[in-house]
Order: structure tokens, then sequence, then C-alpha cells
């Protein structure tokens, strides 16, 4: 690609497409030559007439007819698209998006039909922005409306994008195609030429022609099915309600559905390959049940008829929202009970729980630009936990809310993070916006809004916001004014009619003078997250806050004079039950507690998205606390200390023996969350160590894990039975002990894949143990061949998913590298699943060297699969360099990206890209070899002393 700079400062490449027109049912004869034309310019005298990377304004699409015909045996499609287009500009020029398309021809017609010219219009293409120029010599006029008609043609892409193939492969081997289509961000214009900005909302009207075995889908209803010729038939889809290009979609297949209705009428169907068919029913009573809930929550009618939800073979996200015709990985909407465990269940109905979320906030209410695609995915991730919470209680979704929160501020806490309402431009630059940040933190900030303003407020201003704005677009000061109308209706309420809500009594004082925008303001316009220091001074709680940084000095001042939050702190004490409220405003405040309260814990059931540290002592009185009576604080509280004082060790504000001594009382635990936060913080320490050679330490390390853990290892039944929470620990436990070599469960591991590999794969393995039975199994090479063999013909995505994880888990290379040129390949596992194979090679202590070279081998490869800035590459290059811990791994690592980074800043990529992995390496690798010795003299101290 050619560098921005350079575009500004040349000529854009021309081309002229042109050919003689071609007959279709959407022309209509035009006058010999039209009054009022200019004479037509020769193509010398033609220059792009556009220079910026968003289209101009003064041409707003209407109404899109379009008409396509793929061919599945050639893998190709030829189309038409006729658009209503309102012109409030005198031009000669119609911009739009066109990526990989032939244009045949190209016409303009006024409202009657009739063309503005009998000539064929010059087509002009501006690849680097993706868009193409048509010219008419008659001046389109302020005011009016015209159609727009344009035929093209182009093969069905490779990779997952755009209108793309996919295949899937039958019991009998038989190999099926399908195609499918793919448009968020910028990926419609590879479909159809459209004006591909969210901005740009219009109906559709859509036919699609096709042979009698398939069947086509798009996002309304069939309205109509006729038979072209020759067999040949086109089905007509009702008109779409308006809404944005990518949100478009269509699928070509022979999959069977199963269907039901919502009490509201909408019907809702499940397509899937046929032999999975029996694998769609959990997704329907989700979709049916979440479907009712959101109409309920929101008090607004879902717009369409119909709810499609379809499992795509080749699909690189995890799903996708399109309006009525939502699509899915087949591991995030098929369950199979034989074969799909507990998280595989809850994993299936938080994404449906999403994409449904999504058809209010993003389909209905549309972000203006992607600078704010957080206000889609942030509310359709939070609006997840309320949904599942709402819907199937028994699923303890809230359980998982901590971790969100968590994996925000793992990302937050590097300087390469970014705001979450960011600049982006160009299609890298907004695919990168699809991030922790806009997902995860936009998710935890409402959460932390939702307490502030109390549950009642929340859900009265989201829905006034949705109504004001449906069918429309909005920005963020959309969303806080619609929230502070209702907040100012409710103080109206309380001081002029007398009215007096409970649960409003203790925010009266804060509402009167909240500005609700300036506090919002420092959550979404700056980057990262606030560090409040708390130190406790008689009856006094002193406040500091400061930005939460792991990869500077703590003492560094610039920091805290560049950013300040406005706070809602919530803290408890021993004194009693209640939640106390704080709006910390300023970058030092206090607060008044009493004198003989024993202790204080700040960021109550952490609502805040923030991170504590207690100085002075206060980290031993929390130790303390919950070694004599941890139940004084919910389960939450804990893991969110445990969660903090290790993410404090890292930014170097707590020393390594104090977190360690705070999971002490871990023993002590009952409740599944907090044992599994403390557990994990272990279990990454050994890995690390795993991986750095340090073979004393790490059986020391390994023998503790075991011994302290011992009671809780021996709790666990190799089975499906009990609450989600009980299902949860049992699979994490047994997994690490195995991993650790621990005798019984190395015993019995190894009897349940014996008895499973006699009956032949007939017996079905505990699903909670299975993905742990598969990985000790596969460390011969018998038992590595029969489960590649059981991955090649399974027909439950969730198995596949565990078989291929545990053969990751082989010690041998020869395998690993195997795998690896597999996943390359793309036949045996697919290329949707490649990422993942890396960076489950990658956790492998034998592999995780094997893992970066394979990478830095096939970079370009990766590249032209996955498309820079798109999560796959992210998460494969976080993933491999997150498993190096040593300097001079950084500084391979470093050689790398710097040389990449020459590569990213051509191809028209952010800086911040290639410094964010730089400095998650730079979090994680102990880049002195006296830090890395002192931080291992630590453990070892504490490990020698814990054992005794």
């Amino acid at each position: 690609m050619i560098p921005v700079g350079l575009l500004v400062l040349s000529l854009f490449h021309v081309s002229l497409v042109g050919s003689q027109p071609t007959q279709s049912s959407q022309q209509a004869p035009g006058p010999p030559h039209p009054a009022g034309e200019q004479p037509p310019l020769a193509p010398d005298n033609l220059s792009f007439p556009w220079s910026r990377l968003r289209l101009p304004r003064y041409i707003i699409p209407l109404h899109y007819r379009l008409l396509l015909h793929p061919n599945i045996t050639n893998l190709s499609f030829t189309g038409s698209v006729q658009i209503q287009i309102d012109v409030q500009n005198n031009t000669n020029w119609v911009v739009l998006h066109s990526k990989g398309l032939r244009i045949s021809m190209a016409t303009i017609l006024d409202q009657n039909l009739a063309h503005l010219s009998d000539k064929v219009l010059p087509v002009l293409h501006n690849p680097s922005h993706e868009q193409i120029g048509i010219f008419s010599p008659r001046v389109l006029s302020n005011g009016q409306k015209y159609f727009l008609y344009i035929e093209f043609e182009a093969e069905l892409a490779e990779g997952f994008y755009g209108f793309y193939k996919s295949t899937y492969r039958t019991s009998t081997g038989e190999t099926r195609i399908l195609a499918s289509t793919h448009f968020e961000p910028t990926s419609a214009r590879m479909a159809f030429p459209c004006f591909d900005e969210p901005s740009f909302k219009a109906n559709f009207s859509i036919r699609i022609r096709r042979s009698p075995e398939y069947i086509s889908l798009s996002n309304m209803p069939v309205a109509k099915t006729v038979e072209v010729h020759d067999g040949l038939l086109e089905d007509r889809f009702d008109a779409s309600v308006k809404m944005s290009t990518y949100l478009v979609a269509f699928v070509i297949c022979d999959f069977k559905s199963v269907t039901a209705t919502t009490s509201s009428g909408v019907q809702v169907s499940i397509y899937a390959a046929p032999e999975k068919w029996l694998q769609t029913r959990y997704a329907l009573e989700v979709a049916v049940k979440m479907l009712d809930f959101y109409e309920e929550y929101f008090n607004i009618r879902y717009p369409l008829p119909k709810q499609d939800l379809i499992a795509i073979p080749d699909f690189q996200s995890g799903a996708m929202e399109n309006w009525g015709l939502t699509t899915y990985r087949e591991t995030s909407l098929l369950f199979d009970p034989l074969t799909s465990s507990i998280s595989d269940k809850l994993w299936i109905t938080m994404v449906i729980g999403h994409e449904l979320a999504h058809q209010w906030f993003g389909n209905l209410v549309t972000m203006e630009w992607w600078n704010d695609i957080w206000l889609n995915e942030g509310f359709a991730r939070y609006m997840e936990y309320i949904s599942v919470e709402a819907t199937y209680p028994d699923l303890k979704v809230e359980e998982y809310l901590l971790h969100t929160c968590f994996a925000a501020v793992g990302h937050d806490s590097l300087n390469s993070s970014r705001p979450i309402s960011s600049p982006a431009e160009n299609p890298t630059q907004i695919k990168q916006m699809f991030d922790t940040v806009s997902y995860d933190k936009g998710a935890c900030i409402l959460h932390m809004l939702r307490h502030f303003l109390t549950e009642d407020v929340f859900q009265s201003g989201i829905v006034r916001y949705l109504r004001k704005y449906s069918y429309r677009n909005a920005h963020n000061q959309d969303l806080w004014d619609s929230l502070t109308n209702v907040q100012a209706q409710i103080m109206f309420l309380v001081k002029v009619v007398n009215v007096w809500f409970s649960h409003i009594q203790n925010l009266n004082h804060w509402w009167e003078h909240l500005d609700l925008t300036a506090m919002m303001n420092t959550w979404t316009l700056q980057k990262g997250i606030p560090l409040v220091t708390v130190t406790r001074k008689g009856p006094r709680l002193l406040l500091r806050q400061d930005r939460f940084l792991r990869t500077v000095m703590p003492s560094d001042p610039l920091w805290s004079t560049l950013f300040l939050w406005h706070i809602p702190l919530t803290y408890k004490t021993d004194a009693s039950n209640t939640i106390h409220r704080h709006l910390m405003t300023t970058h030092t405040d206090s607060i008044h507690i009493e004198e003989d309260v024993s202790w204080v814990k700040v960021n109550t059931d952490m609502t805040g998205y923030y991170v504590v540290h207690y100085e002075d002592g206060g980290w031993d009185e929390i130790t303390k606390l919950l070694l004599e009576n941890h139940t004084a604080l919910s389960y939450k509280d804990r893991t969110q200390l445990i969660h903090n004082s290790f993410q404090l060790v890292t930014a170097g504000h707590l020393p390594l023996n104090k977190a360690l001594d705070l999971i002490g009382y871990l023993q002590l635990e009952t409740h599944t969350v907090p044992l599994l936060e403390g557990l994990g913080y272990l279990e990454t320490f050994y890995r690390i160590i795993e991986k750095r050679n340090e073979f004393d330490l790490t059986k020391s390390l390994g023998a503790y894990i075991l011994w302290f853990f011992r009671a809780v290892i021996d709790r666990q039944t190799w089975s499906d039975k009990g609450s989600i929470s009980e299902r949860r620990l049992r699979s994490e436990v047994l997994s690490l002990a195995c991993h650790l070599d621990d005798p019984p469960c190395l015993e019995r591991a190894r009897q349940s894949f014996k008895d499973w590999l006699q009956s032949n794969g007939t017996l079905n393995l505990p699903t909670d143990v299975a993905e742990t039975v598969y990985s000790v199994g596969a460390q011969d090479d018998y038992g590595w061949a029969s489960l590649l063999h059981t991955y090649n013909i399974s027909l439950s995505a969730a198995q596949k998913s565990k078989i291929l994880f545990a053969l990751t888990c082989s010690k041998d290379t020869d395998k690993l590298q195997r795998l690896l040129e597999l996943g390359l390949e793309g036949k045996v596992i697919r290329s949707q699943d490649l990422s993942t194979l890396i960076l489950m090679v990658a956790r492998n202590p034998r592999g995780h060297h094997l893992a970066w070279n394979f990478v830095k081998k096939n970079w370009d490869t990766l590249v032209q699969k996955f498309q820079l800035g798109s999560f796959c590459i992210r998460n494969i290059i976080i993933g491999t360099t997150g498993q190096f811990s040593s300097p001079e791994e950084l500084t391979n690592v470093n050689t790398l990206l710097n040389f990449e980074l020459i590569y990213i800043l051509q191809s028209n990529l952010e800086m911040h890209q290639c410094f964010n992995m730089l400095f998650v390496m730079a979090c994680i690798c102990n880049i002195s070899d006296k830090n890395d010795n002192d931080d291992n003299k630590t453990l070892r101290e504490w490990l020698n002393k814990q054992m005794k």
C-alpha cells in the first residue's frame, strides 16, 4: 500500500472502466441524448475527484436494490445494484466504496428511471482508499433524487471478510461449499458497491439467485421465490428496515434449521450443517428467551419479523450481529450434550446474549463513526451479564464479570493503551478498535455507572437513548444526555413533587451538582486506569489518585499531573454492612471514618474500575482479616484483593512476598472464584519458571501447589455433577494437577483415556474432564495419533476444540511443528483456528520458541490470512511474546518488532500497535538480571517458609 503522506502529495492512480450496457430487469431505456448533457470528457481529462478516506456527505443513499447470483461451483458471483440517492449539493460525481469488484457498467437515472446519459459513464478507481468515482456529464442537482445503477462481478473471497466461501465435510468425507458474508467493519464494499460507512443508513431490498439444492438467507424473510430459467431460482426478500451496510448479510447453503416463536411473535430459527442439526436445540431455547428478555428490558419491540442464527464452518470472530441474520462460529452456537462442557454452555449463552443485545445497541442505534464502537461493543458485552443473569441464573454469570474487568485492567495498565473513544480512519485502524478497551473496559465503566446511578436510572436512561436515536446514529454525548435527563427528572420528583426513593436518598448530595458528561469524559476520552492509594490517619482515610502503570517507575511525577478521573468510590468497614459512597474528583482527598474501625475495604465488590493500594500496613491488616475471618468480605472483594495485590507487584508498588502472604488464607476458601484467582497466579509463576528451565524452583513450586491445594484436589470427582461453580473448579484444578504430574490425577486420567480408546470413541467422557483426559493421553505416540484421527472425523466443534488443546500438550516438538504446519495448510485444522493453535503451542514449555519462530517465518502469510489490525494478528503476537520472561527473549522480540514497525507504518497501521507489543513484553520480562534473581530469591524464600 502507498503511505498516506504520499497520497496527499501525489496524483491518484486512475483507471477507467467502460463497456456497453447489458440488459437488466432494473434498467429502463432512456432518451437518445438527454437535454442539458455536457459533451463527454476524454479519460485523460478526468482525475479522481475526492482525496479523503471518508466519503463526501452531499450524496445520501436511501434504498439499495441488490441482485446477486453466486456460482458455488466456480466460486464467483455476479450482481447489480440500484441505489436511490439524495443529492444535497450540485455535483457531477458520485463517490462510493468498492473493493476487488470488476465494474462492468455504471449509469445514473432520474426519478422516472430515465437515463441521464446515453453513454456508459466513466468509473474511476482509487484502490488505496477502496473508492470508485462515477462521472455524470449532466449535473446532479441539489435537492433531487436519482438512481445509481452498477453491474459488477468478483470471485468469492478467500479468508473471512466480504462475500466469501466456506466449506464443511460430511461424515462420508464429502466436501460441501457454501457462501457467506462478514462485512463489519469495512467489507460490504467487497460484495457490492456501496456507501460503506455506518452513518449512511438505508433500506435494502435483496434478491439472490441459486440452484434448487441450496437455500438463501438474508436479513429479512423471503417474500417470494420465482424460477428465472432452467431451474434457477430467485429468492426475493422483504425490504429491510433502515440500517448500516456492515449489518447486511446473506448466506447460500444447504443447511437445516429448527424454529420457534417468541411471545411477541418473532420467528427464531437456528441453522447448521445437516449432520449437526441436533446440536441446535439449546441455542434455539436461549435465543427465544433472550429476545423476550430484551424486548421487556428495553421496552422496545424487536422490529423484524424473524431472527435467524447460523453456524458458519469458517468464521474468524466469535459471532456477528447482522440484523435478523446473526452469524456464529460453530463453537459459539452448537451445543452437543455428549461433548460440550458446562463452560461451553455458558459461552454459547453469553455469545447469543451479546449478539441479540446488538439488535438494539448497534443495529437500532448505531455509533456515528468507528471511534465510538464501544457504544456497540461495550454495551453488548455488559448486556451479556445482565441478560444471562436474568434468564439463566443457575449459570452464575456474575462470577465472570470480575474477569472481564481484570482483562481490561491488564491492557489499560500499559502505557500503550488508548482512550475508549479514539480516532480511527483507515480500515486497519478501524479493525484495531475491536479490542479489550472497546469490549471489556467499555463493559466495566458501564457496570460502574449502573451502580453509581442505580439500576432504575441506568435502565431508564438507556431506554430513553434507544428510543430517541432509533434508526439513527449517536455519539458518546447523546448517551450522557439521555442519562442526565432521567437523573434530572428523578431529582425534580424528589424536590418538587416530594417523592422520595429510598435508594436515591444516599445519592442526593452527589446528584445535585453532578456533571455526568464531565465525569464520564474522564473515563472515555483519556486512556488508562486510576490507582487509588489509601492511607489510614486516625479517623480519616487519606486518598490519592494516580494513573496505574506497569511500565514506568511508580515515583515518576509526570503521570499524576496529566491524568485525573472522577471516581465513584465505595467502601466498607467492620463497623456495619453499609456501603459508603464518595465521589473523588481531585488528585488528593480524604474521608472521615470512625476511629475504632479495624479495617477498611475500598471498591466494594469491585463495582468501580480502579485499582486500590493500601499503604502503611494496610495490606497486612487485609491479610490478617482474611486469615481470621475471610467471610467478612464478599467473594468478589476477596477475588479483587488477590488480583490487585499481584497487579501492584508487577508495577513495583508491593513486594512479591506480600501478595503471596495474602493468598495464604486460600486453604480456608470455599468459593470457586477467589480460589481460582489465587491458583491462577501461582500457575502463572509456575509456567514462567518452567519455561526458564529453573528445574529446582519449578519442582519446589509444583510440589507446594499440590500440597497447598491437596484437599481441594482430593475433593474433585471425575464426573459432570455439581453446580456450574463446582464443575468449573473441577476442570481447572484437575487440569493443573495432571500438568504438575500429580500421581493420582495422572493414574485416573490414563485409565479413562485407555477406556475411551478401547471403546473406539463410543465412550462419552465426562465433559468437564475430557480435555484433561485427552491431554494426558496425548503424551504417547499412539494416543496422539488416535486423537488427531478423532479430531479429523468429529462432527462436534466442542470436542474438536478440546482435542486440539490436548494435541498441543505433547512434549514432542516434531508433533507440535506438524500441528502448526497443518494449521497453516488449513485442511485438517481450519485456518480460523490457526491463531488459537499458535497460542496453545506457545503455552507449551516445549513449544514457546517453536511458535515464535513459526510466526517470524510465516509473518507475511499470517498477515495475508488475517489482515493487519485484526484481533487474530494481535493475539498471535501478544500470545507468543507473552510466554517470554527473560531479557534475552525481550531483545529477540524487540529486534523483530522494530523491523516490523517499518512494515506496519507502510501499511498505515498506527504506531501504538507495535508499541503495545513491546510494552507487553516489557511488563512480563524481568528486564535486568538483578530483578530476575531477586524475584527468584523471594519466591524460593517464601516457598521454604511455607513448606516448613
